[in-house]
């Protein structure tokens, strides 16, 4: 019974520590931007406000993405996002925010089925079929770059950079760990259409 129940701490142990070290090195490898001149920046939705402005968080990606459109890294910004449950359209609302920091609005592409990281990396991979681009530049939150480059090489993207702003909210503590889970899940789908 004794040795039964020593086993089971271990175990225990094992999977705490393989769990934590898992998430820290998916935000650490965030944490490292890996920014270059590229095709298009493939903006990542968030929350949007009940006022209709982008969240806090949101706002970070958008800025970050502003900042290097006009350092010239990239000519084309697609913002993919979803309908929230507050109404609105991620990505015109994106959009609207984008032009209204200094973003031609034709060098916006918008992207509202981008319901998660699989359908923005699947419908970016349709944009750049369409407008014959190869390169992206995905911009979200650092603990989300690394499945968020997992799904755009898996829909068959191969030129990847990445940015994350320098935001962080308590809210992190719990959204880093759940991505490891994420890419985890991500790593076990398929991306056959």
């Amino acid at each position: 019974m004794v040795r039964t129940q020593k086993r089971l701490i271990r175990v225990v142990i094992a999977v705490v520590v393989t769990f934590v070290l898992g998430t820290l090195v998916l935000c650490l490898a965030g944490l490292r931007d890996d920014i270059g001149k590229t095709d298009v920046a493939l903006v990542l939705g968030s929350k949007v406000e009940l006022s209709g402005k982008p969240s806090a968080r949101l706002q970070a990606r958008l800025d970050e993405t502003v900042k290097l459109y006009m350092a010239g890294w990239f000519p084309w910004i697609i913002a993919s996002g979803g309908l929230g449950k507050e109404g609105y359209d991620e990505a015109v609302v994106m959009r609207d925010y984008l032009a209204a920091h200094g973003v031609p609005r034709d060098h916006i592409l918008l992207d509202s089925k981008g319901n998660t990281t699989f359908d923005s990396a699947q419908n970016t991979l349709q944009i750049l079929r369409e407008k014959r681009l190869r390169s992206v530049l995905v911009v979200t939150q650092y603990f989300h770059i690394s499945r968020s480059r997992l799904a755009l090489k898996r829909s068959g993207i191969e030129e990847i950079r990445s940015a994350s702003p320098s935001y962080f909210e308590l809210r992190d503590l719990y959204s880093a760990p759940r991505e490891l889970f994420g890419y985890f899940s991500y790593l076990l789908r398929s991306f056959d259409k």
